[in-house]
């Protein structure tokens, strides 16, 4: 199927599981929908079965949004309970879109669970209490963990809420990553069971190759990942400099997006250190997986080259949760991690350029393919060892998927055949069912990001001070969120915030960054006007007055 059959299948308002192999374009097409959704203001529930992924896609875990949790089971009356709490009736109540992608890592009892909520909130005995919902992911990813003692895991196809919904199956066909058609034909043989000794002998010429840059290593164990890291960073000589998480509001919500957001709490550094950006900011030439090495830290300071050879100053990332345009959680750090090596689990998601792969320990169906899939080419493939496990998929999962792709091309055959006038007029009927359902206010908080929202008081004439009074945030995060719109638009007029801070002060500070200069990357540094000022200010003093250098 393609990208625009699966796009019209959604627009017409039936369930869907998207899914498809790496790189047919899975996450592209959940966009394009979300964006849709939004143009016509619809009210729309964006979760994933995992914190990272949902940290991807702007959204939050289904288990929050829904407000299960972690339980593995509920009675009636506890369903009831969850059902009435404000909070999930208010965020569950109006949805008329409920998309929840890496679907693969959901157990199959949580997503019933889910469904009795939902249908208890909206008092509708349909699944899902009558919504569309959207389900995205690759069954070949790792399975949900089964932990000690807990009840039977399966995948969530077993479940009872899946065959009631009547899905229709959107399976992509098309391959987006274009640069190694060679590796993608290596990654479609394992993901399809049928490796061939030809695939073999060419995944062991990846073995004692020269490495032009040390790639990431990914181990099946946290333990090897750990102490790779670990011993990495003790190798090199000089100060090892720590940069501590900022966090504000609920602990209970800080601590899930602690856990969705792969930039550890604290932070340790070394010029020499390789690290891996876990973010992605395209205007400032990263994306979630970049690796680079430190060549420069301090206080507050980072540099790092990345092995494009681009140098970036990297400034501190706020990652949030939202509900109705409220920040209800947000954690501010650098985003980065030590990247020596990672295991196989966290690197679901990501897209490396290189990676050294270690698949001897392999102790899951799956994995092989999993850790082969994040690399984009052959060349960046590097392999330490692998075994037997390695390359085996779960055969319960490739019968599904046998049947995933025949449901599919029946409704690529549907969409394809069905005239324009009868898919125009479903396209408009869902649209007209799902437009306008949230209130005017509802909708303007919900349309504007944070960022967005602070920009409104500063437009306002608002004080930094009464900013932050108002949006009941720190100092250094409405500063977060000025340098933010500074970045987007340098001309954008802040002088109302020189009264932010006296003359004398202003003065003294300013003349500090001149005296210092700007660095070869372009920016003014705080750590060295700060040494050089001592005490008196403090780094929100600082950060407010480069605002206007």
């Amino acid at each position: 199927m393609t990208q625009k059959e699966a796009l019209d299948i959604l627009k017409t308002g039936r369930n869907v599981f998207l899914t498809g192999a790496a790189g047919s374009g899975k996450t592209h097409v959940l966009r394009e929908y979300i964006a849709y959704l939004k143009d016509l203001d619809a009210n729309i529930g964006i979760t994933a079965s995992t914190g990272i992924a949902a940290t991807h896609m702007g959204g939050t875990t289904i288990h929050s949004w829904s407000g299960i949790g972690i339980r593995d089971s509920l009675s009636k009356s506890e369903i009831k309970e969850i059902a009435e709490k404000r909070q999930v009736r208010k965020t569950v109540q109006d949805a008329s879109v409920l998309i929840i992608d890496e679907i693969s890592m959901l157990h199959h009892f949580r997503l019933d669970l889910i469904d009795s909520v939902i249908r208890e909130v909206k008092n509708c005995n349909e699944s899902f209490g009558g919504m569309q919902v959207v389900f995205c992911g690759d069954f070949f990813q790792l399975p949900p963990v089964r932990k000690a003692g807990g009840p039977e895991t399966l995948f969530a196809y077993h479940s009872e809420t899946w065959k009631n919904l009547n899905l229709k199956i959107c399976y992509l066909s098309e391959q987006h990553r274009q640069n190694d058609l060679d590796y993608l034909k290596i990654l479609n043989a394992v993901r399809e069971s049928s490796v061939s000794e030809e695939i073999i002998e060419t995944l062991k010429t990846r073995f004692h190759q020269n490495i032009p840059t040390e790639p990431t290593k990914l181990y099946s164990h946290n333990r090897d990942v750990n102490s790779e890291n670990e011993n990495e960073l003790n190798k090199i000589p000089g100060k090892t400099f720590e940069y501590e998480m900022r966090e504000m509001g609920r602990q209970s919500i800080i601590k899930s997006l602690k856990k969705s957001c792969l930039a550890p709490e604290t932070l340790k550094l070394k010029v020499g250190a390789k690290v891996m950006f876990v973010k992605n900011n395209f205007e400032q030439g990263y994306v979630n997986g970049t690796l680079g090495t430190v060549i420069k830290c301090g206080y507050e300071e980072i540099t790092v080259q990345t092995f494009s050879g681009k140098t970036i100053d990297v400034e501190r990332e706020t990652w949030v949760i939202e509900e109705d345009g409220k920040i209800k959680a947000e954690i501010n750090q650098y985003p980065l991690r030590l990247a020596w090596a990672i295991t196989v689990h966290k690197s679901q998601g990501m897209s490396l350029d290189s990676a050294l792969i270690d698949l001897s320990r392999s102790f899951e169906r799956g994995m092989g393919y999993v850790a082969l899939s994040r690399v984009r080419s052959l060349e960046g493939l590097f392999l330490k060892g692998f075994n037997y496990m390695a390359l085996q998929i779960n055969e319960e999962v490739l019968e599904q998927d046998k049947k995933f792709k025949e449901y599919s091309k029946t409704n690529s055959f549907h969409i394809r055949t069905m005239g324009e006038k009868k898919l125009s007029q479903m396209h408009q009927e869902f649209a007209k069912k799902i437009k306008g359902v949230r209130s005017a206010k509802a909708t303007r908080n919900k349309e504007k990001t944070t960022v967005e929202q602070t920009k409104d008081l500063l437009d306002e004439g608002k004080g930094l001070k009464e900013i932050a009074k108002i949006r009941g945030l720190k100092l250094g995060t409405i500063l977060d969120h000025i340098e933010q719109i500074k970045k987007q638009d340098n001309n954008y007029n802040i002088y109302n915030l020189r009264n932010s801070i006296t003359k004398n002060k202003f003065k003294e500070i300013y003349n500090a960054f001149r005296k210092n200069g700007i660095s070869e990357g372009g920016v003014y540094h705080l750590a060295p006007v700060k040494n050089l000022l001592g005490p008196k200010y403090s780094y929100d003093d600082l950060r407010l007055v480069r605002l206007f250098l």
